[in-house]
């Protein structure tokens, strides 16, 4: 007799569905499991053994056969545990085995029959609720998998003896609620930076379309701080993005417990993190820093500390909204729609151009450090800008700068525009200026006859790319949706050019 179990395998974020089957029949004593399994599969064959010891039950003394169908499946991961030892007790006659064929079940078996927690529950849950089936997961990731749906069927036991009982109706397992994780109520605040009005303006203009930014200035200039308050004037993530997001941070396993919340990522990884740690990768092909930030902010300190090979991975990224990881065995590919923001020093010293200094390795020290980063990344940029180094006039000011409540009710507005804007055009996936597809930017951003003549002669001028010409038609009309202007003036595209031309080391990408 053969039982049948099913759970899931994880291609990205996509919960593929496996099949259980279980073989108790005469012959050699002992349990083998087939289907491609991996390391943590293969083991699973010594704690599911454990755990139904631990919960009264014993092995039969018979060959038990375990297939995980598709056999050409590669299966990672330790969430096999509990369909397996389900399956097991189903042909001992333990619990019913037609109970089990309306669920789908996906956890790992400690030694003593406890159940604990995976990473996917989310898109397990959200996987089953499309089939039609219900969900049986770890307790901990109950809360998660209950915003799978309101009328899905969701069991979330903590041992294999309370999921025994449920099945035999002497116990009974409640609902999980989902949970929320409540928004931090500290996040650093833009009234704590003093001076930095052209740097705090370039902010909320970022912050407004979703552009990239990046800030060039000396040490101290307060680069870090700014990029630290960009989620303080976000607008929360829609309920769509939070799914997405959610998603992501399920199959990372980076859910505390299970609790989701609206506010937009924010990542900063270390400059010495390698390119699959950024992108995205490994062994499993997990999910890398770019996508962990999808709908968020991520922000690279040090920008020219990374390495060339890892920045330019960036690009595709940057440009599609995802990354797609390779692998000789499969392909598997992760949303990461961005926005980038960086920080960098002039150059290695730090204080190129600084008045009053002098660098003992002159112009080459500021060349040899900006060239780290390539021409066509700096293309993909929208905003560059300069933050000087705070005058001692601007520190001793008495007074706060404005909130950031007072500037995201700004950002709001110029978003809801947008968003009411592509809607009424159809655009799907796009939502903010950045986002805007090549077909829609002359539709929504042309300028008046004064600003296209200054937005022609900038581009012989300097030189734009196609790119860069599409992306100062983004940035003007992004200032117009802050200015709450229906149409773009010269104004607007006066300033979009002018955070193209703002250092030395932008000319070249330019």
């Amino acid at each position: 007799m053969v039982s049948r179990v099913r759970t899931v395998a994880f291609q990205g974020i996509e919960a593929v569905p496996v099949d259980v089957q279980i073989m108790v029949a005469p012959g050699k004593v002992g349990m083998s499991i087939v289907g491609l399994p991996d390391k943590a599969v293969a083991e699973s064959r010594e704690r599911v053994q454990a755990a139904l010891h631990a919960s009264g039950l014993s092995m039969p003394a018979k060959r038990v056969t375990v297939n995980l169908a598709p056999a050409d499946l590669p299966k990672e991961g330790s969430h096999y545990d509990l369909p397996i030892a389900l399956g097991l007790m189903a042909a001992l006659g333990v619990i019913p085995g037609e109970a089990l064929s309306a669920y789908v079940v996906l956890g790992e078996l400690s030694l003593d029959g406890a159940i604990a927690s995976v990473a996917g529950a989310l898109p397990a849950a959200i996987a089953a609720n499309g089939e039609g089936r219900g969900l049986i997961c770890p307790h901990d990731c109950g809360a998660e998998a209950a915003w799978a749906g309101i009328e899905f069927d969701l069991l979330a036991p903590r041992s294999l003896i309370a999921l025994a009982n449920h099945f035999r109706g002497t116990q009974v397992l409640t609902r999980p609620e989902p949970g929320v994780r409540a928004g931090s109520a500290d996040l650093p605040d833009l009234a704590d930076i003093k001076g930095q009005e052209s740097a705090r303006r370039a902010l909320e203009v970022a912050a407004a379309g979703g552009h990239n930014l990046l800030m060039t200035g000396p040490p101290g200039s307060g680069k870090s701080m700014l990029a630290q308050r960009l989620p303080s004037i976000l607008p929360p993530l829609s309920p769509r993005e939070l799914l997405d997001v959610s998603m992501i941070a399920s199959i990372a396993g980076e859910l505390a417990g299970g609790r989701l919340t609206d506010r937009r990522p924010f990542r900063a990884p270390h400059h010495s993190a390698s390119m699959a740690a950024l992108v995205g990768g490994g062994f499993r092909a997990r999910p890398g820093e770019i996508s962990l930030a999808h709908h968020g902010v991520l922000f690279l300190d040090e920008f020219p500390e990374f390495s060339p090979q890892t920045l330019d991975a960036l690009r595709q990224p940057l440009e599609t909204g995802s990354c797609m990881i390779a692998r000789a065995n499969h392909r598997i590919s992760y949303p990461a729609r961005i926005q980038l923001v960086a920080a960098m020093n002039p150059c290695r010293c730090g204080m190129a151009g600084e008045p009053g200094f002098r660098c003992a390795r002159g112009e080459r020290c500021r060349t040899e450090y900006q060239a780290r980063i390539s021409g066509p990344l700096l293309d993909r940029i929208d905003l560059r800008i300069e933050v000087p180094a705070v005058s001692a006039a601007d520190l001793i000011r008495p007074g706060k700068s404005e909130a950031s409540a007072a500037v995201a009710t700004r950002v709001a507005r110029a978003r809801d525009l947008q968003r009411a804007r592509f809607e009424a055009l159809g655009a799907d996936g796009a939502l903010t200026n950045a986002q805007c597809p090549p077909s829609l930017i002359e539709v929504v951003a042309t300028p008046d006859q004064g600003g296209m003549m200054l937005l022609q002669d900038a581009s012989e001028k300097l030189g734009f790319s196609g790119r860069a010409y599409h992306r100062v038609l983004k940035v003007a009309r992004t200032l117009a949706d802050l200015d709450g202007s229906e149409g773009i003036g010269r104004i607007h595209v006066a300033e979009a050019i002018s955070y193209r031309m703002e250092t030395g080391l932008m000319a070249k990408a330019a």
